[in-house]
């Protein structure tokens, strides 16, 4: 067995540069001085035998076996956090800190009606919110920065658990005198060419579209918006039409525009609202606990 093993700490330092490219930026992220995190990193050199990242003025660029060990540093580091974890999951349930990943097409239109009834039923609870398109929020729940996500399925966010809050439909969003006059909007009534989406990482683009079923919408389709409440406007503007899902027109999103929406025709015209989280993670059961704890807050705003 060898006789020194490396420090959380070190791996800790390691994983922060590897993110960052850094070593100002690292040791800001990690909060020490940057002569503290250089010496560590030093530290774990000499005393492993290697050579892990090659300094120079402009940039810093990790060896092989640097790079090899940093993606494992992040593995043992989300162990670590997991171990404590399963102590603090057997005391008292959401207590403490919890970092939750919320997508943009949910954040705005779910948090002010979440948070402050969680704050009244765990007052214990730290709640640390991170908003994240869908690919980085899953990226960061595996490397162990997030706890858990909100997410919107379906989305291939790799080995998770998950527990279906509610069903968001999704509505078809027109200029004021463009909508069509019946209740619905049948997905064959789009018009390609005026159809604006969000910009690639969103998704909700993929989702709306797969609920259309017409791959063509996806060759003419503008896709420049970086937000809902941009495409709102744009439409406002009468430069076209965009999904918009139902959570977000219940927040308000329409309040003094004159768009006009209507739902979409489809057996897949809805994304489906979850809580996801590793399947590894020790806190299972406080996850489920928070999951039913959504439901009862977001109840009256799923729609039938």
């Amino acid at each position: 067995m060898n006789a020194y093993l490396p420090t959380l700490r070190q791996l800790q330092y390691l994983v922060a540069l590897h993110d960052h490219g850094h070593f100002g930026k690292a040791a800001e992220a990690c909060f020490v001085t940057q002569s503290t995190l250089s010496a560590a990193l030093r530290e774990l050199e000499n005393l492993l035998g290697v050579m892990l990242v090659e300094r120079t003025r402009r940039v810093v660029r990790f060896t092989p076996i640097g790079s090899k060990i940093a993606a494992k540093a992040v593995r043992v580091l989300r162990e670590g956090e997991e171990l404590a974890d399963m102590a603090r999951a057997q005391g008292q349930p959401l207590h403490g800190e919890l970092r939750m990943g919320v997508i943009p097409t949910i954040a705005p239109f779910l948090l002010p009606a979440m948070l402050p009834r969680l704050r009244r039923q765990w007052p214990s609870l730290k709640l640390f919110l991170r908003e994240e398109t869908s690919p980085a929020a899953c990226d960061a729940l595996h490397r162990g920065q997030l706890d858990c996500v909100l997410l919107a399925m379906p989305f291939g966010c790799g080995d998770v658990d998950q527990e279906v809050l509610f069903d968001d439909r999704l509505f078809v969003a027109f200029p004021k005198g463009e909508a069509p006059p019946k209740p619905t909007v049948e997905a064959a009534a789009i018009d390609e060419h005026r159809l604006l989406l969000l910009e690639d990482g969103h998704c909700l683009k993929d989702q709306a579209l797969a609920a259309c079923n017409r791959p063509e919408l996806r060759a003419e389709a503008t896709m420049m918006g970086t937000s809902l409440h941009t495409l709102v406007q744009m439409v406002d503007n009468g430069l076209g039409l965009t999904f918009v899902p139902a959570m977000a027109i219940d927040a308000g999103i329409l309040k003094g525009t004159r768009v006009e929406a209507r739902p979409l025709r489809s057996d897949q015209g809805f994304r489906r609202i979850a809580l996801v989280w590793r399947r590894s993670s020790p806190r299972e059961q406080e996850f489920r606990l928070l999951a039913e704890a959504l439901r009862k807050i977001v109840g009256n705003r799923a729609p039938a």
